[in-house]
């Protein structure tokens, strides 16, 4: 098992390190920024002290008319630790702060291509909500 807590500073170089393996992009600005007192970030950390994986969120309010919802902008976990309940555990921790916040929905965007999250998140209840995103390439 795991320990859910939010994520501090030290933790910034291993969150960083585990997104960059998996996505092969590094972006330690954009896991600073997640720090923010509004947001929410949190770690699973094993018993061993090491990273699990990682989930990071916040409540939005009002873009295009739509209530509050609690949005989760990003969610890693260690392919070492997948299947053993990190990711959900991840989850219900950010939706229960959520929850204590008011809101009563949680949104985020996936990639249709990107089978894995899709799972994830279907797992967890999520079905398609009720916005549609639209794209525009800029030259």
């Amino acid at each position: 098992m795991v320990d859910i807590r939010p994520a501090q500073a030290t933790d910034l170089k291993a969150i960083s390190a585990l997104d960059a393996r998996l996505t092969g992009s590094d972006k330690p600005q954009y896991w600073q920024e997640m720090l923010a007192p509004d947001r929410h970030f949190l770690v699973a950390e094993t018993a061993k002290g090491g990273l699990a994986g990682f989930i990071a969120g916040e409540v939005r309010a009002w873009e295009f008319g739509q209530p509050a919802a609690g949005w989760v902008f990003a969610i890693q976990v260690d392919p070492k630790t997948r299947l053993k309940g990190v990711g959900s555990a991840l989850f219900e921790a950010l939706a229960m702060r959520f929850k204590q916040q008011g809101v009563t929905s949680v949104r985020t965007l996936v990639d249709r291509k990107d089978h894995l999250i899709l799972s994830f998140f279907r797992a967890q209840g999520m079905v398609a909500g009720p916005s549609l995103q639209l794209d525009k390439e800029l030259p």
